[in-house]
C-alpha cells in the first residue's frame, strides 16, 4: 500500500486525511521535518510514497491527478509532492536537505531557509519540490485546470479557498478530463458524450481498462463472425456490433484517463486489439462475400496493406522527427494557420480517416451494401487519405532544416526490420553509400520494392524473374540501409519496405489463381504485420527493438520477400498455397510467443506506464 506522510500544523475538519485513504494511502502524521525523513526511511522501498502538507485545501481530483498517476515518478502539486519506487532516491535526497537546512544549515554549507515573510506558506512539501528541481530532477506538474490545489496561509485565504472549490464540480471536471484531447469528428461527437459514463459506470464497478479492452476485441471477433454468415442479418448484426466495439474501445481510455489507470500493459493490449479487431473484420467480410459467391480476398488483403502501410508512415516520420533540432517548415507553420480557423480542423480531421470515421464508414456500408462495396470504398478512402498525410509530410521534410538524430536513425532502422541478408550486404556497400546523394536510401528502398512487385504482377506464375527480382530487392534494400537514416526523406524507407513484401505476397498469391491461397497470404501478412507493429509499439514506449534473434529467425523484410519469391518459382500453386500457411502458422507463433512474453515480463517488472493521447489511428 502506497503511503502519504502528512506534514504541518493538523487543521481542524480538513477531510485531507480521509481524502487520501480513499486513494489507497496508508496515512502517518509526521511532527516535523525530522519526523517525516523517519517516517519516509521507513515507508516500503517497492511502494509509492507522497508527502503532503496538512493545511492542504482543493479538489480530489486534484490530489488524484498529483499523487497517483503512475506514468511519472516525481510528481507534484501545490502543498504535495510524491515518487514511484524509481525516484525514491531523489525524494530521500531532497527530504534530508530540507531537513538538514531546517536544522540550520543546507548540504553543503548553504545558508538556513531565512524566516517565512508574511503571507508566505512555509510547506515542506512544496520546498521539498524545489529542491527536486534545484537537482535537476523531472518533477511532474499536471495540468489542473479549474481545479483547486492550495496552501492557504490564514483562516481568510483558507476559507476562500474552500469556496473556490466548491464552486467547482469536481466530478464534472474528471468526466471531462476523461475525453481524449485530440479526436476525431465522430469519437469528438457521436461516442464521447457517452462512452464516458460508460467508463465512471465501470469504474465504480472496480473494471479495469484492460477488462474493457478485451471486451472489445470479443465484440469484434463476434462482429466478424456474423459478417462471415453472408447473410443480410448477419450483415447488419456486424455493422451494428462493430460500432458497439469501436464504443467500447473508446470506453478503455476514458477508463484509464478517469481512473489513472495506465499501463504498459494496457498501452499494447489497447493498439494491438485494435489491429487484430480491424483485421478479423476484414477477414469477416471476405468470408461472408465467398459465401455469397463473390470473392473479395484480394481487396481485404490490399486494405490491410494499404492501412498498415499508412501507420508505417505516421510512426516513421513521427519518429523521424521526435527530437530533431530546428524542426520547422512553411508548410507546418500554414498547418498550424490553418488549424487556428475552427471548421478547418474538423475537416482535416475527418480527412485522414481516423479509426472513428472509418470503423463508421466500414460498419454502416457492411449494413446497407456488400462487401465488395465496403472494401472498395475503404480503398478509396484509405487511398486518398494516405495520399493527403504523405504529401504533406513531404513536402513539410523538404523545406524544413532538421538535423535528425542518433536516435532517430537507430529507430527508423528498427523500423526498416532489415534481416541477416540485408546487413551483411549493409557492411560491403557502407563505404560506397557514403558518397551517394541524400535521396539515395528511399530512391533505391521505392525501385527495388517496385521492381519486385512489378515483376511479380508482370510475369507468369512460376517463372524465375521473381526471384531474380528479389535478389535485386536485397542488394537495394541493403544499399538503402546502409548508412544511417538522417536524411530528409528517410522516413520513407520503412514503409517502402512494407509495401513491396506485403504486394509482393499479395500478387503472388493472386497469381497463383487457386483456392485459399490469397486467405493464406492473408494469415501470412497478418503475422508480419503483427511483428512490424510490435516493433513499434516497443520503439513508441522506450522499450527497444525487438531481439535481434527474433529478427533474424523470421528473415526480415527482404528474406521473407526471397523465400516467397522462391518457393512462387519452386512449388506448384497448390503446394504454394500450403507453404503459404506454413509460413503464416511459424511467423505468427514465433512473432506472438516473443511479443506476449516480453510485454507480460515488462508489466511485472514495473516499466513505465505509457498511455497514447494522440490522435486516434
Amino acid at each position: 500500500m502506497p503511503t502519504a506522510i502528512l506534514t504541518g500544523q493538523p487543521v481542524p475538519g480538513s477531510s485531507i486525511e480521509s481524502e487520501l485513504r480513499s486513494l489507497g494511502f496508508d496515512v502517518h502524521l509526521a511532527s516535523g521535518a525530522a519526523d517525516t525523513e523517519t517516517l519516509l526511511a521507513r515507508a516500503p522501498g517497492e511502494e509509492r510514497v507522497a508527502v503532503v502538507d496538512a493545511r492542504f485545501v482543493g479538489h480530489p481530483h486534484a490530489l488524484r491527478l498529483g499523487l497517483t498517476d503512475p506514468r511519472f515518478p516525481l510528481a507534484a502539486i501545490p502543498g504535495a509532492v510524491t515518487a514511484q519506487p524509481a525516484a525514491r532516491q531523489a525524494l530521500t535526497r531532497a527530504m534530508a536537505r530540507e531537513n538538514s537546512a531546517g536544522g540550520g544549515t543546507a548540504r553543503g554549507g548553504a545558508p538556513a531557509r531565512a524566516k517565512p515573510s508574511v503571507g508566505d506558506v512555509d510547506s515542506l512539501a512544496d520546498r521539498i519540490t524545489a529542491a527536486l528541481d534545484a537537482d535537476g530532477a523531472d518533477v511532474h506538474r499536471p495540468e489542473l485546470g479549474r481545479l483547486v490545489a492550495a496552501v492557504p496561509a490564514d483562516p481568510q485565504a483558507r476559507n476562500e479557498a474552500r469556496q473556490a472549490v466548491a464552486a467547482v464540480d469536481d466530478e464534472a471536471v474528471r468526466l471531462k478530463s476523461a475525453v481524449k484531447a485530440r479526436d476525431g469528428f465522430v469519437t469528438t461527437f457521436l461516442i464521447s458524450p457517452y462512452s464516458r459514463y460508460i467508463a465512471r459506470w465501470c469504474a465504480r464497478r472496480g473494471l479495469t481498462p484492460n477488462q474493457v479492452t478485451t471486451a472489445s476485441l470479443i465484440t469484434a471477433l463476434i462482429a466478424a463472425g456474423c459478417a462471415a454468415t453472408g447473410t443480410r442479418a448477419g450483415f447488419v448484426a456486424a455493422g451494428v456490433l462493430l460500432i458497439a466495439s469501436f464504443v467500447l474501445d473508446c470506453t478503455d481510455g476514458q477508463l484509464a484517463r478517469y481512473s489513472l489507470q495506465y499501463s504498459t500493459l494496457g498501452a499494447w493490449l489497447d493498439a494491438t486489439f485494435d489491429r487484430a479487431k480491424e483485421y478479423a473484420y476484414y477477414a469477416g467480410l471476405a468470408l461472408g462475400a465467398a459465401r455469397g459467391g463473390d470473392d473479395v480476398w484480394a481487396l481485404a488483403l490490399g486494405a490491410m496493406v494499404l492501412q498498415t502501410c499508412r501507420h508505417v508512415v505516421d510512426f516513421s516520420f513521427n519518429e523521424a522527427n521526435h527530437d530533431a533540432t530546428a524542426n520547422t517548415s512553411p508548410t507546418a507553420a500554414l498547418s498550424d494557420k490553418l488549424d487556428s480557423v475552427g471548421w478547418t480542423v474538423w475537416v482535416r480531421r475527418m480527412i485522414v480517416l481516423p479509426i472513428g470515421e472509418r470503423w463508421a464508414m466500414i460498419a454502416v456500408l457492411t449494413a446497407l451494401t456488400t462487401p465488395r462495396i465496403t472494401f472498395y470504398a475503404l480503398l478509396i478512402g484509405c487511398a486518398f487519405s494516405a495520399t493527403y498525410t504523405t504529401a504533406g509530410r513531404v513536402l513539410r521534410s523538404l523545406t524544413r532544416r532538421a538535423t535528425r538524430t542518433d536516435r532517430a536513425a537507430t529507430a527508423l532502422a528498427d523500423l526498416a526490420d532489415s534481416g541477416p541478408l540485408a546487413e551483411a550486404a549493409a557492411r560491403g556497400l557502407r563505404g560506397s553509400a557514403r558518397r551517394l546523394p541524400a535521396i539515395t536510401a528511399p530512391a533505391v528502398a521505392l525501385l527495388g520494392g517496385a521492381a519486385v512487385v512489378a515483376t511479380a504482377a508482370l510475369t507468369d506464375f512460376g517463372g524465375p524473374w521473381p526471384l531474380v527480382a528479389a535478389l535485386v530487392y536485397v542488394l537495394t534494400s541493403a544499399l538503402a540501409v546502409a548508412r544511417p537514416l538522417k536524411g530528409a526523406l528517410d522516413w520513407l524507407v520503412p514503409p517502402f519496405f512494407r509495401a513491396a513484401e506485403y504486394l509482393t505476397v499479395l500478387v503472388l498469391a493472386a497469381k497463383a489463381d487457386v483456392n485459399g491461397a490469397l486467405p493464406a497470404a492473408f494469415g501470412l501478412v497478418s503475422a508480419v504485420a503483427y511483428h512490424h507493429y510490435d516493433t513499434v509499439y516497443r520503439i513508441r514506449g522506450d522499450a527497444g527493438a525487438p531481439p535481434q534473434w527474433l529478427v533474424r529467425t523470421v528473415g526480415g523484410h527482404e528474406g521473407r520477400t526471397l523465400v516467397i519469391c522462391a518457393l512462387a518459382v519452386l512449388l506448384t500453386a497448390s503446394q504454394f498455397k500450403l507453404a503459404l500457411t506454413v509460413l503464416a502458422v511459424a511467423v505468427a507463433l514465433v512473432v506472438l510467443v516473443e511479443s506476449i512474453r516480453f510485454w507480460v515480463a515488462a508489466h511485472k517488472v514495473g516499466a513505465p506506464a505509457v498511455h497514447d493521447e494522440g490522435e486516434p489511428a
